[in-house]
């Protein structure tokens, strides 16, 4: 692989960003393809995994505006994707989980994405592919905000 002097072509950001876009744009559209907007599949993908989460955390991790997720939430919340209650450890907070009708939407996506990444990283290591998620885990760790 050629190193270029081109600023963009080696700032982390930049590199970040040209391979979420590429990575991702397969699997959105068969995302849309299902009837879901990306942040709705992010939601409760998220959720479905996860389980119950307080709205900022489930912003947080969806890489979303605390608002727009609250407005989702209303939504998914009367097509019975997924219900809100107070957390019984902090009545301030509300905790937010997939119902089993979400759950249904989402669980073979979920295995399509496994699938697509499977395909995306088949021509590396699996030290490579370990590494990269270990280096990016760790950047996230250290940059999050504290919820």
């Amino acid at each position: 692989m050629t190193k270029t002097k081109a600023f963009v072509d080696n700032y982390l950001p930049a590199l970040l960003g040209q391979a979420w876009h590429l990575v991702s744009t397969e699997f959105h559209a068969v995302v849309e393809r299902h009837g879901l907007s990306v942040l709705e599949w992010r939601v409760l993908s998220t959720l479905a995994s996860n389980g119950p989460m307080t709205i900022s955390a489930l912003a947080q991790t969806t890489v979303s505006k605390q608002p727009t997720v609250t407005r989702l939430l209303l939504r998914l919340e009367a097509q019975g994707h997924v219900e809100r209650s107070t957390s019984r450890d902090d009545r301030r907070y509300t905790l937010v989980k997939v119902t089993r009708n979400g759950r249904r939407l989402v669980t073979g996506l979920i295995a399509q994405a496994e699938a697509h990444e499977r395909a995306l990283l088949k021509p590396f290591s699996v030290q490579k592919i370990d590494s990269l998620k270990e280096i990016l885990r760790e950047l996230i760790d250290r940059h999050r905000p504290p919820v």
